[in-house]
C-alpha cells in the first residue's frame, strides 16, 4: 500500500480485508473515511487485474467530482488514467474516453444511458463502487448499471458505501440482494476500533415554548384540517388516522380511480389535496417560521385568484383561513417571529463569544427558513453567514453546482463562518469540519439525522444542538429518528446473520 501517502486507520484496514474477497456493504458515519477504503480496494484490483477498469458511481455530479479529486490527490500520476464523466461530455467522446480510461467517476444516469445505447460494455470492469448506495432502490439508473455489471463483467466485485441504509429491514435486504452483498461491515462512533480516532461530541436539546398566539392560529388551521378529514371519512375513503403519509398514500390511490367519471374519487382527490396543504401549513407554524407560513398562505391566495383549483378556492374562502391571515398580519406588524429564530441568534452569538474561530452549520428543511435565519444572524458582529441550497427545476431558483462549490470554498477559507443548509448539506459533500451543528428542527429520518450529525467532532471536539418546539411534532420527530437509528443497527445485525446462514446453508435463501 505504499502508493498512499495516508495511513489507513485500523478499522479501515480491517474493512478493506473483507472487501477484497466479497461484495461488501460498508456502513460508516459521515467523515470516517469511506473513500479511503474505496481507494485501497481500487489499487488492489488494478494490481490484480492490470488491464481492467474501475467504475466509481455517486448520485450527484459534485460528489462524483469530489471522489475524482480525492483519488487524483492520493494516486501517483502514472498509476492509472482517471476520468470524470459528465453529461456535458458528448456521448461519442465518452465512448472514446471509456476505451482508454482505467478509473471512471460518474453519476449513474450517465453510465446507464451509455450502456443502453451500447456505447461500451462492462466486460473489463473489475470493481464497481457505489457511493450513497442506500439510493440504489429509488435510483432506477443505479439499479440498471448494477444489472449490466452483474451480467457483463468478467471479474465482478461490488463495494456499496453509505452512512446509513435506513431502518426498514425489507429495504436493507433489497439493497443487499440487488448488490449481491455477501458481507456487511458496520461501524458507529461507539465501535471500539473507531472511538480512539474521534473527538468528544456534546449533544444539547434546546426546548422552546410554542407561543399562545401560535396555538390560536393552530386551532383555526386544525379546524379546517379536521373538516376535510371528516368529509373523507364520511365518503368512506379514509380509514386510517390522518397524517401526511396516509394522506399522500390516499392521494395516489384516488388518482388511479378518477378515470371513468368516478365522482366520489374526484371529490376525494380535492379534499385530500386541501388536507395536505393545511397539514403543511401547520408544520410551518409549529416547526419553521411565521414569515414562511405567511408566504405559503399568500401563495394559496394567489392560486385561488388565478382560479388554479376549485379546492384552493374553497380553502381560501373559509372564515378560519381569513382569521389566520388576520392573526398573522397582527403578529408580523408586531415583528413577532417563531421563538426558534431568536434562540438560533442567541446560540450563534454565544458560540462565537466562546470561540471566535468557530464554524457552524445550521440545518433546516426549508429554504425560506434558511433565508430568515441568515437575515437574522447577519446582524451579529463578525458573523459571515450564507444560505446553502440545491438546484431546483424552476429556472433561477436555488444554487447551481458552481455556486454550491463557491460557498463551500468560502466556508473552508473562513470568508464565511456560518452556513445555513437545506438537505443539500447532508449528503456526502466535502464540507469542512465544523465546531457545531444546529438542527433547526428534528427530522424523523435516521439516514438524514446521521448525515447531519456527522459534520462535527471528527478532528476536534464538537457540539450538536437540536431545537425542539414543545407540544408540537418536533418532539415526536426527535424520538422517531432516535428509535429508527437504533432499529437500523439492529436490522443490519440481523441481515448480517442471515447472510452468514445463507452462505453456510445455500438452500436457506431468505432473501427471496
Amino acid at each position: 500500500m505504499s502508493l498512499i501517502n495516508l495511513n489507513p486507520r485500523d478499522y479501515q484496514k480491517a474493512i478493506f480485508e473483507t472487501t477484497k474477497e466479497n461484495n461488501t456493504l460498508v456502513v460508516l458515519p459521515t467523515g470516517l473515511g469511506k473513500t479511503l477504503i474505496a481507494l485501497m480496494l481500487a489499487i488492489e484490483r488494478k494490481q490484480k487485474y492490470p488491464e481492467s477498469k474501475i467504475l466509481f458511481l455517486a448520485p450527484t455530479r459534485p460528489l462524483a467530482e469530489q471522489h475524482f479529486q480525492t483519488f487524483k490527490a492520493q494516486l501517483p500520476e502514472l498509476f492509472a488514467d482517471l476520468q470524470l464523466f459528465t453529461g456535458e461530455i458528448p456521448a461519442k467522446k465518452r465512448k472514446e474516453i471509456f476505451q482508454t480510461a482505467e478509473i471512471i467517476f460518474s453519476t449513474p444516469q450517465c453510465i446507464a444511458n451509455d450502456l443502453n445505447s451500447y456505447l461500451y460494455t462492462m466486460h473489463d470492469v473489475s470493481l464497481l463502487i457505489m457511493d450513497e448506495c442506500h439510493r440504489c432502490l429509488k435510483n432506477y439508473d443505479y439499479t440498471k448499471v448494477v444489472d449490466f455489471y452483474k451480467r457483463q463483467s468478467n471479474n465482478t466485485l461490488i463495494l456499496g458505501l453509505t452512512a446509513s441504509p435506513g431502518h426498514d429491514p425489507q429495504k436493507v435486504k433489497e439493497i443487499c440482494k440487488h448488490l449481491d452483498i455477501k458481507e456487511i461491515e458496520v461501524r458507529t462512533r461507539e465501535s471500539h476500533d473507531v472511538k480512539e480516532y474521534l473527538k468528544e461530541r456534546e449533544f444539547d436539546k434546546v426546548y422552546v415554548e410554542f407561543p399562545k398566539e401560535f396555538v390560536e392560529i393552530k386551532v383555526l388551521l386544525k379546524t379546517i384540517f379536521d373538516s376535510k378529514v371528516n368529509q373523507l371519512q364520511s365518503r368512506h375513503l379514509l380509514f386510517e388516522p390522518a397524517n401526511k403519509i396516509t394522506l399522500l398514500k390516499l392521494q395516489n390511490n384516488l388518482a388511479r380511480q378518477t378515470g371513468g367519471g368516478n365522482w366520489n374519487a374526484m371529490m376525494g382527490m380535492s379534499l385530500t389535496a386541501q388536507a395536505i396543504k393545511i397539514s403543511h401549513a401547520i408544520e410551518l407554524l409549529e416547526t419553521q417560521t411565521l414569515s414562511g407560513l405567511e408566504l405559503y398562505l399568500k401563495g394559496l391566495q394567489k392560486q385561488a385568484e388565478e382560479k388554479k383549483s376549485k379546492g384552493v378556492q374553497t380553502l381560501v374562502k373559509s372564515p378560519e383561513f381569513n382569521a389566520v391571515m388576520i392573526s398573522l398580519a397582527h403578529l408580523q406588524a408586531k415583528d413577532v417571529e417563531h421563538p426558534k429564530v431568536n434562540r438560533c441568534y442567541e446560540i450563534i452569538e454565544s458560540e462565537f463569544k466562546n470561540n471566535e474561530k468557530a464554524k457552524i452549520i445550521i440545518f433546516t428543511q426549508f429554504r425560506e427558513t434558511a433565508q430568515t435565519i441568515v437575515n437574522k444572524i447577519s446582524k451579529i458582529p463578525n458573523i459571515k453567514p450564507s444560505i446553502f441550497i440545491g438546484q431546483t427545476k424552476k429556472l433561477g431558483a436555488g444554487f447551481s453546482q458552481k455556486e454550491q462549490k463557491e460557498v463551500i470554498e468560502k466556508f473552508r477559507s473562513g470568508e464565511l463562518n456560518v452556513i445555513c443548509a437545506t438537505s443539500i448539506g447532508e449528503e456526502g459533500l466535502d464540507i469542512p469540519e465544523v465546531s457545531a451543528v444546529i438542527f433547526y428542527e428534528p427530522i424523523p429520518s435516521a439516514i438524514r439525522k446521521i448525515q447531519r450529525a456527522g459534520r462535527t467532532a471528527r478532528l476536534a471536539p464538537g457540539k450538536i444542538i437540536m431545537l425542539i418546539t414543545e407540544d408540537t411534532r418536533d418532539v415526536a420527530h426527535h424520538y422517531a429518528s432516535t428509535a429508527r437509528e437504533k432499529k437500523m443497527y439492529r436490522t443490519l445485525d440481523d441481515v448480517k446473520k442471515e447472510l452468514k446462514n445463507k452462505q453456510s446453508n445455500p438452500s436457506l435463501d431468505k432473501f427471496h
